[in-house]
This record gives C-alpha cells, sequence and structure tokens, in this order.
C-alpha cells in the first residue's frame, strides 16, 4: 500500500476494463485519479469504487479524439488535485475489421483517430504539467499486435505498432526532464474490449485461455500491475520500453504439447538425435 501516494493520475479509457482496473488500484495505493471516459455510467461507477478503496477520484468525460477534450482532462487533474505525476493513455478499441481490400479509409483514420492520436494527444498535454512537477511517468496501452503480425486487426496492428515507437522517440526527448514514458503490450485481456464476438466475459475466457502458455486469458488486474510499477518510483530507471504482459503468447506456440504434433514431447526424458538418425 502506499507506492503511489501524494501522486495524481488521469488513465483514459477508465470506465470499464483494463482503465477501470488500474484507476481502482492506483486509488487503493494512494493517488488521486481523474477517471477519463465518454462512458458517463461507467465513469460513475468507477469513481464510486476507487473511493470504496481508500482513493479520490473525479470523472471527466473525455474524446480523445479531441485535442481540446484531453486538453481539459489535464486541465482538471490539475485544478482538481494541484498536479499531474501520472497519464495512463488506455482508451481503445478493436476498429477497422476485415480485409484490407474491403476496409475503407473512414474506419482506418477513425481507428488511428483513438489508437494512435489519442495517445500522441495524452502525451503532448501532460508534458509540460509534468515538468513542473519534476517529472513524471506517461504509460500507454499498445499491444501485442504492435510488436508482430497475426495478433490484430490490419489498422489496429498498424496503429498499436505507431505507440510503442512513439513510446521510445518521446521517451529520449523527455528524459531530461525526468519523465518517463513507456507503454505496456497486452495478449488477450478478457475485457469489453471483445464485445464483438461475445459480451458473455465467461465464454470469452474459454476461448482465450487455449491461446496463450500460461492457460488462461489475462485479466484487466494483470495490466493494472504492470501499470502500477511503471507509475511508481519503483521504476524510476525505466523508459522507452514496450512491457510484454501476455502469458506467454508470443514466446510461439507450445506445439510440443499439441496432440497434434505427437504430444507429450515434454514428459518422455529422452535425447532425440540427427533428423539422419532417425530410422522410419
Amino acid at each position: 500500500m502506499g507506492r503511489l501516494n501524494g501522486k495524481v493520475a488521469v488513465i483514459t479509457g477508465a470506465a470499464s476494463g483494463v482503465g477501470r482496473a488500474t484507476a481502482v488500484r492506483f486509488a487503493g495505493e494512494g493517488a488521486a485519479v481523474v477517471i477519463a471516459d465518454l462512458n458517463e455510467d461507467g465513469g460513475a461507477a468507477a469513481v464510486r469504487e476507487c473511493k470504496e478503496n481508500g482513493g479520490r477520484a473525479v470523472f471527466q468525460k473525455t474524446d480523445v479524439t479531441s485535442e481540446p477534450g484531453v486538453k481539459a482532462m489535464v486541465e482538471r487533474a490539475v485544478k482538481e488535485f494541484g498536479r499531474l505525476d501520472i497519464t495512463y493513455n488506455n482508451a481503445g478499441l478493436p476498429g477497422a475489421l476485415g480485409s484490407i481490400e474491403q476496409t475503407s479509409i473512414e474506419d482506418w483514420d477513425r481507428t488511428f483517430a483513438v489508437l494512435t492520436r489519442g495517445v500522441f494527444l495524452g502525451i503532448k498535454h501532460s508534458v509540460t504539467e509534468m515538468r513542473k512537477a519534476g517529472g513524471g511517468s506517461i504509460i500507454s496501452t499498445a499491444s501485442i499486435a504492435g510488436l508482430a503480425g497475426g495478433y490484430g486487426p490490419h489498422a489496429y496492428s498498424a496503429a498499436k505498432a505507431g505507440v510503442v515507437n512513439l513510446t521510445r522517440s518521446v521517451a529520449l526527448e523527455v528524459a531530461k526532464d525526468k519523465i518517463r514514458v513507456n507503454c505496456i503490450c497486452p495478449g488477450g485481456i478478457n475485457t469489453p474490449i471483445f464485445n464483438f464476438l461475445t459480451s458473455d466475459r465467461e465464454t470469452m475466457g474459454k476461448l482465450l485461455g487455449p491461446v496463450h502458455p500460461l492457460r488462461r486469458a489475462g485479466l484487466p488486474e494483470d495490466i493494472a500491475n504492470m501499470a502500477l510499477f511503471l507509475a511508481s518510483d519503483e521504476a524510476e530507471w525505466i523508459t522507452g520500453v514496450a512491457m510484454v504482459v501476455d502469458g506467454g503468447l508470443m514466446a510461439g506456440r507450445d506445439i510440443f504439447s499439441d496432440p497434434q504434433f505427437g504430444g507429450g514431447m515434454y514428459s518422455a526424458n529422452v535425447y532425440v538425435g540427427p533428423s539422419f538418425e532417425i530410422k522410419r
């Protein structure tokens, strides 16, 4: 407890999922939190949860694609709590789905507006206030889809790759101001972002679990734990990094345990020599 005592945070997309779990976690560790989201009902519920967890929180209706909206979000933090120490650019959506040939320019641009422009604006309008405070931590939600192909739709993957490299480049610029800039690359996290597949979280968990080597779906709290670490002084020598939190998914497919490939190869203590020596 108390890892964020005296700190002020803004979290976008904090009315549900990862953002909400992170807001509640931050509040429990002593931070004052601005819940920024378009979802007013969810935002109000998140504020209540933060207060029930012993913290201070307010809701700010925010469209992360709007520069005036993001600027107002940062100003609200300073007005309510006197400073800004942490910004977590987390708001997201699946965006444009389908084949590259059928993706419209409008859907492509709308995806980038939320996933990449929103992060750019959150960083841009946080730096000045963090510099005044003597430093700070900027965190953004990227994705393993931004690190390798095959983990997300085209527009989503490209937008998240932009978040990863924006994180690196800005980290270099603002390091002199003791502002750290990092991003988190989740695997399959069981949140409402998958509602386009199913709104049943139990069903979604069963779908996501087997994909990951650790054999369970990711939880919002898994990402909140990493965000807490990056926001805290424990990470004061970490910047410009994409932290992978994916249950082992990017390590590769465990084909040797897959019955399709013979199965059970980890259970037999044997040595297999060169292929030319194998007789069938």
